[in-house]
């Protein structure tokens, strides 16, 4: 696991804090996390079997990378809170929802962690950065903009108030600034710190 920083920009206040477990350097390139890929389950094709194994994979580094992360950061407790997919909620099946169920299942073993993942929730839909525009499915709403978060998403402040969150993605890419936006919301609403965990940080070979 490696730190880096956050910093200001448009989507963003204040410096923060993140870590990933890993670089993401492409699908099937070598030594890439293709795990992450299958667990997105954009098409809705992957075998059942096929993605309960990348499930797996992702709950595994997190419960050895988040309790480091609490460990360094001196916090005793926190709220595991997942960035939400960029369409709806309701326009997922469960099969393509398997990351933030590895999340939540990461988050109920972790010793003063607690899970956080439907603190966010998505209701309109923005538009999925990483598909290609040739990609063969609806890919309708807003680009990224500094608040979009608040605007398309449901958020529980009541419940955000005042806590320490490990804001966790699957993979961080410097510049499309969901992350960024979705940090920002997180302070908007309450959170007395938010530490930014993702598996994958996108780095081009």
């Amino acid at each position: 696991m490696e730190s880096f920083k956050i910093v200001p920009n448009l989507f963003l206040s204040e410096r923060i804090t993140g870590y990933f477990h890993q670089y993401y350097t492409g699908f099937r390139q070598p030594n890439n996390p293709d795990f992450l890929n299958i667990l997105k389950n954009t098409f809705d094709t992957e075998k059942q079997s096929v993605l309960i194994g990348a499930r797996e994979d992702v709950i595994d580094i997190l419960m050895q990378d988040i309790p480091q992360i609490m460990s360094e950061n001196n916090i005793t407790n926190c709220l595991c809170v997942c960035v939400p997919r960029a369409r709806a909620l309701n326009t997922y099946v469960a099969t393509q929802q398997m990351l933030k169920e590895a999340i939540s299942i990461a988050a109920n073993n972790i010793r003063g962690a607690v899970d956080g993942t439907e603190l966010i929730r998505r209701v309109e839909n923005t538009k999925t950065t990483h598909l290609r525009t040739a990609a063969n499915i609806p890919n309708d709403g807003d680009a990224p903009y500094p608040g979009i978060a608040v605007a398309t998403c449901e958020i529980y402040r009541n419940k955000l108030m005042n806590q320490n969150i490990i804001l966790v993605d699957d993979i961080y890419t410097k510049n499309v600034n969901i992350d960024e936006d979705c940090i920002q919301a997180l302070l908007n609403n309450g959170a007395r710190s938010v530490i930014f965990y993702s598996i994958g940080y996108t780095r081009r070979v």
